[in-house]
Parts: structure tokens; sequence; C-alpha cells
């Protein structure tokens, strides 16, 4: 999986925040919500519950390189 944006909406507040980069840890302005990991990792981080935020991160899933290298083996 490899990671294009690592965001996150607080529904308290409204801010959007993105982590850019690994351990790029924002918060959002009141304080109820966090993000960091950039590129690398998703993390969460939430004063009271999980519930606070909007998922905003776009992921894209990487081809199954293990598939296309047993492709090789098979005989057909």
């Amino acid at each position: 999986m490899a990671i294009i944006r690592n965001a996150i909406q607080c529904k308290k507040c409204g801010d959007i925040i993105e982590s850019v980069s690994a351990h790029d840890f924002k918060t959002c302005s009141c304080g109820a919500c966090s993000v960091d990991g950039g590129h690398c990792y998703l993390r969460r981080y939430c004063a009271i519950s999980m519930g606070d935020f909007i998922e905003l991160s776009e992921v894209q899933e990487e081809p199954d390189e293990t598939n296309s290298r047993n492709q090789r083996y098979i005989r057909k």
C-alpha cells in the first residue's frame, strides 16, 4: 500500500490536518485529534473518541508482485 495523502478533518473544530513526513505529528486547533506518519504510516490520536474525525487519507494498493513472479513457473 502506498500512502498518497495522510490527512483527517476534526469534527469538533473543522480543521483539516495533514502529516507530510514520518514523525510529522500535527494536532488540530481544538486539540481533539492528531495525525502522524506522513507517507510512511497512518497513525491517529484522539483525546476523547476515535469518532471525532473524518478520514481524508488517500492510499493506492500496489500490484501483487508475488503473483506475477509465480506466473513464470506455471506450466500451461
